[in-house]
């Protein structure tokens, strides 16, 4: 499926009723353990502290998200998650796959606390290139170094 990233902050939260249906949609999907409190509070709160969501788009519709945090040196991902009824399309893979390009093209890294994921994000992960960090706390995708190509 082919899909675009479209990133939602505070501010694209505010202005846009859609984006703030689909993005409450894609979370009301999530499987139980996936989130701790209500769908409400954790866009909310994840909004207000200052961090963003990477999200799958296909026909000016959100289908899929990836909430970041974002540091000095990378992007941390973490409550990946894509609307019941296109996952096992790829939305998930290509998601990731936008935001790895989109993280280059800042000079960040891409990582994911090894604690808080189930076994087939792991193997997601592991597909896609990114490698279990040596302390084991974290996955961790790094941009090409410089003079590298974009396969």
């Amino acid at each position: 499926m082919p899909v675009t990233l479209h990133f939602v902050d505070q501010a694209a939260w505010a202005a846009d009723s859609q984006t703030q249906q689909d993005l409450q949609r894609i979370y009301a999907d999530a499987p139980a353990e996936r989130l701790s409190g209500s769908v409400d509070d954790f866009i909310r709160d994840h909004l207000a502290a200052g961090n963003f969501f990477g999200c799958a788009c296909f026909n000016d519709r959100l289908l899929g998200a990836v909430a970041i945090h974002s540091d000095p040196e990378a992007w941390w991902l973490s409550e990946l998650c894509v609307r019941k009824a296109t996952r096992r399309r790829g939305v998930g893979s290509r998601l990731l796959a936008l935001v790895g390009s989109a993280a280059r093209q800042e000079g960040r890294q891409l990582r994911a606390p090894a604690s808080q994921l189930p076994l087939p994000d792991q193997l997601l992960l592991s597909r896609l290139g990114y490698r279990l960090h040596d302390t084991g706390d974290y996955f961790e995708l790094d941009p090409p170094s410089q003079g590298d190509s974009e396969p």
